[in-house]
């Protein structure tokens, strides 16, 4: 394996839950200072995450600028800066049906949700999270709107959302996914109950080639950094991927290279070689 430590990379793509920030949710000086001077150095630091458009604000604050968002692992291409979404890849309705009538009787009592996407972030007139009755969520200050199942999968959504309280993601994940194949890419980024599924091949690389084709930066020049099997895909495309010490295995034996943990500036630790302190 060729040793890419230290070459100066051409774009940064970094995931933001359990990587990024710490365990409170926020960016450290160390890393907002290490990120900032790769930006002032010219280099394009890249958001690449789970998280909806939404839910990409309280990152930017602290960061101090607002970088480009790869969103829904790969399903959107955010500009935080206009507040504006430049794509988005969704799942027909009928993807969705097949999907949750597949869900419903493997994972018997699990919840569905969907992630929709309007042309901003806050766009209003998008009811943007919707769950069926019962759904309980995998995080606190959940922003759904409740709805009936079939309401749920009216409409073409970023992502769907299965969640079965009790369950590991990962036993989830083995028993979906040769049910479902190649018709949707299905992936998790905690291993709290809760899977994620996508159009076919929509990944967060498929995003962030998206993002360095628009920027004319090859994918050879990526360094990304992520921690969790929704991050595999991006550390594998990247030139060089950095995994969290916090990391699932998966992630891990994915990347590159092992830095320290979210909450010990295992980012910062990296970008450092490039733009010491």
């Amino acid at each position: 394996m060729q040793d890419n430590r230290h070459t100066k990379p051409l774009l940064i793509a970094s995931d933001v839950d359990g990587t990024l920030i710490d365990d409170e949710e926020k960016v450290s000086a160390r890393t907002r200072a290490a990120v900032q001077a790769a930006v002032a150095d010219g280099t394009p630091f890249v958001l690449s995450t789970g998280r909806p458009p939404r839910w990409i604000a309280p990152v930017v604050d602290q960061l101090g600028f607002a970088p480009l968002a790869v969103c829904a692992n790969g399903a959107v291409v955010y500009d935080s800066n206009a507040d504006r979404v430049l794509s988005a890849v969704t799942l027909s309705t009928d993807a969705m049906a097949w999907l949750a009538e597949l869900a419903l009787a493997a994972l018997p009592g699990c919840g569905l949700a969907a992630e929709r996407v309007g042309a901003s972030a806050h766009d209003a007139a998008t009811p943007q999270f919707v769950s069926s009755p019962g759904y309980e969520h995998a995080w606190l200050n959940p922003d759904n709107t409740e709805m009936s199942g079939d309401e749920v999968l009216a409409h073409p959504a970023v992502k769907l959302l299965i969640r079965l309280p009790g369950a590991s993601s990962a036993a989830m994940a083995a028993t979906l996914a040769p049910l479902i194949g190649e018709r949707a890419d299905l992936t998790y980024s905690t291993d709290n109950g809760l899977i994620e599924v996508s159009a076919p091949g929509i990944t967060k690389a498929s995003g962030l080639t998206v993002v360095a084709e628009q920027l004319g930066i090859p994918v050879s020049g990526i360094v990304a950094f992520g921690d969790m099997p929704n991050d595999v895909p991006m550390l594998t495309l990247a030139r060089h991927g950095v995994a969290m010490a916090n990391a699932h295995l998966d992630a891990i034996t994915a990347a590159d290279e092992v830095t320290t943990s979210n909450s010990a500036d295992g980012v910062a630790r990296v970008l450092e070689r490039w733009w010491g302190r």
